[in-house]
């Protein structure tokens, strides 16, 4: 029987077992011509399970023609047909080329044609199937012209599951990457040196970092191979720069199951979807730009432009996650974004000198959509948190805008009202750096973020550190802006908490007094700054021992804080905290731990179990009542006495 097939059988195939099974039941009816389409990500190995399906399928059924039409484009599709016509001996079909595929579909419809396989490889563009042709006898679809016979079956490989479904109905397979075992036997297969797998732990971060995806392991092992270096050698070079991973992945390779004029490269072997996906629907290319410059895990539906209709924002998701760029979170509106197609459509729009242009969009959408610093807004902050700092750290490259500032405000503000200091310094250090650079020490940015990297130092325990930066922005600030200006009674309060956790009393209270004052006199008793400044002041005298003079401030604080924030708003149990303390400290021990009670009920309800400040006072808590537990069991004791 004809067999036109491109590519030997691939002997470094592994795995997909299951995908090439469902492909025979699909394919198996006695009564009618089955379609099966094969759809999934670029270079997942659509085309090799196509390959391996239609190897087998000849050791089983010799009589089975197997015919082998690639379809990347209209010239490639016309002239494996001319060659099917020419093998089934079809008269005249040279002649008509014109007619090549109305003459290949009224043979095969034949049932004296015998069994038959036709597989398209590659049926992207859908357009070349729905698109009329232009034969002079007939004005049809190209996939008009399909054969029908109960002896024949036709399997489609593509990218895309709307294509899927338009040409195999519900008969569509979807593939994935591979697991871990499964890609571990490619990568063994593929490497010259299996020995290199000894080192268990490099192969499955490589692995990791491949996402699995069968294309990029052969480039790798290609590459690993070419140039005899460990998986340890070849991951280092994948974790130097992001222009570094880019070339790595643009390595031309030989591959015997590629077509000779495709692309072979990971990075370069989706741009013609992206292409396609540009030509058939702008927004969902839009979308894939502005999600290239966040971070690609759990993006919120939300933070993607605002589309025209919402059917217009449906439809270009659905096209996203049909080339299967994207995977839709089945229990919210959260998107993620495949970690190599990311990478590849940063390269393509820095390719094409656009890559500025949507880093700074995804800038201006997130200081569009991202929330004030109400505490109700926390679970908000969460959701956004990881994108701004992906996308501030993006427009760094540029340094400078003011969409940095804008947005170096929401990122500054969040991450501390969730107690992570540490995952701030490295971002803090180097906005600093570019702001020096750029601006100059004492510009007023410059200053807004060395006074927050010291907090940060701060909040690390990192006291020589922070006093430094906070005495040069204080001095720096009262020079240009001013004893009295907020930006520099900031900074002395800032570096008055400093000398506290340092257990410099003295200085921590002289400081503290003159902010206070001077936050009364120029904002008022009641500000919110006034406030702060106040709760600052009476902890120092309450390490000092001045347990009166710091209830006096505490009390009044609260109160004020209760009336003006509501009693269960953050900085008002702040209040509540430290008054208890306060009261502990004078032997109020059941006011104390009635407070404490209080507080800690609030704070796991409005901040979380699992904030720092929750699991401080619960701490707390439960050694006053242990304390309190103990003395009863000694009291009672004595009673017994």
């Amino acid at each position: 029987a004809p067999w036109i097939v491109p590519f030997q059988r691939n002997s470094q195939f592994v795995g997909r077992s299951a995908e090439i099974t469902k492909v025979d039941v699909m394919l198996s009816s006695e009564t009618r011509c089955e379609r099966v389409a094969i759809v999934g990500l670029g270079g997942v190995g659509k085309t090799q399970i196509a390959l391996e399906f239609a190897h087998q399928l000849r050791e089983r059924q010799p009589d089975c023609s197997v015919f082998w039409i690639p379809v990347t484009n209209v010239e490639s599709m016309l002239e494996a047909y001319l060659e099917i016509g020419q093998q089934l001996q079809i008269p005249n079909v040279e002649q008509e080329k014109a007619e090549v595929q109305k003459l290949v579909q009224d043979r095969l419809s034949q049932e004296s044609s015998g069994r038959w396989l036709l597989v398209f490889d590659n049926a992207d563009d859908i357009n070349i199937w729905t698109d009329k042709t232009d034969n002079t006898t007939g004005s049809g679809r190209r996939m008009d012209y399909l054969p029908k016979s109960k002896h024949g079956s036709i399997l489609f490989t593509t990218r895309t599951r709307k294509a899927a479904t338009k040409l195999a109905g519900k008969n569509v397979i979807s593939v994935s990457e591979m697991n871990e075992n499964v890609a571990k036997d490619l990568l063994k297969k593929s490497l010259i040196d299996p020995d290199l797998l000894a080192d268990d732990g490099a192969a499955t971060d490589l692995l990791q970092k491949l996402t699995h995806l069968p294309l990029a392991i052969v480039q790798a092992a290609a590459y690993i191979n070419e140039n005899e270096i460990s998986l340890g050698e070849y991951i280092a070079l994948l974790d130097v720069t992001e222009q570094d991973k880019i070339d790595l992945l643009s390595e031309e390779f030989e591959d015997e199951g590629r077509y000779k004029n495709i692309k072979n490269p990971v990075a370069t072997t989706w741009l013609i979807s992206f292409e396609q996906i540009r030509s058939r629907d702008l927004l969902a290319a839009e979308y894939l730009s502005f999600m290239s410059c966040v971070d690609a895990k759990d993006i919120p539906q939300s933070l993607l432009p605002p589309a025209q209709s919402t059917k217009k924002a449906v439809d270009a998701i659905g096209t996203l996650s049909a080339y299967s760029f994207i995977t839709k979170h089945t229990i919210d509106q959260l998107l993620d974004l495949h970690r190599l197609v990311h990478l590849a459509t940063r390269n393509w729009l820095r390719t094409e000198g656009t890559l500025r242009v949507w880093a700074a969009k995804a800038l201006d959408r997130l200081e569009e959509v991202f929330p004030d610093n109400d505490h109700t807004n926390r679970s908000v902050w969460r959701m956004y948190l990881p994108h701004a700092r992906y996308a501030l750290e993006l427009e760094l490259e540029g340094a400078g805008s003011r969409k940095t500032e804008l947005l170096w405000r929401f990122w500054e503000m969040c991450p501390q009202k969730q107690g992570r200091w540490n995952a701030t310094e490295g971002l803090l250090v180097q906005v600093m750096e570019t702001r020096k650079k750029k601006l100059g020490v004492d510009h007023p940015s410059t200053l807004s973020s060395m006074g927050s990297l010291a907090s940060t130092y701060r909040n690390q325990g990192r006291w020589d550190a922070a006093e430094e930066l906070f005495v040069q922005v204080m001095e720096t600030r009262k020079k240009k802006l001013g004893v009295d200006h907020p930006s520099t009674l900031s900074s002395m309060a800032n570096l008055a908490s400093t000398y506290w956790n340092q257990g410099r009393w003295d200085a921590a209270e002289q400081l503290g007094v003159q902010v206070m004052e001077t936050h009364k006199k120029k904002l008022g008793a009641d500000h919110p700054s006034t406030l702060t400044s106040m709760a600052n002041l009476a902890s120092t005298y309450r390490s000092q021992g001045r347990w009166d003079a710091a209830e006096e401030l505490f009390v009044q604080v609260m109160e004020t804080r209760k009336k003006k924030l509501g009693a269960d708003h953050p900085n008002t149990l702040s209040s509540m905290n430290n008054l208890a303390f306060t009261w502990k400290e004078q032997g109020r021990d059941a006011e104390a731990i009635s407070l404490m009670r209080e507080c800690v009920q609030l704070q796991q309800r409005i901040l979380g179990v699992d904030h720092p400040h929750s699991i401080s006072s619960s701490r707390t808590l439960v050694e006053w009542e242990l304390e309190q537990a103990d003395g009863d069991v000694a009291r009672n004791g004595h009673d017994l006495d």
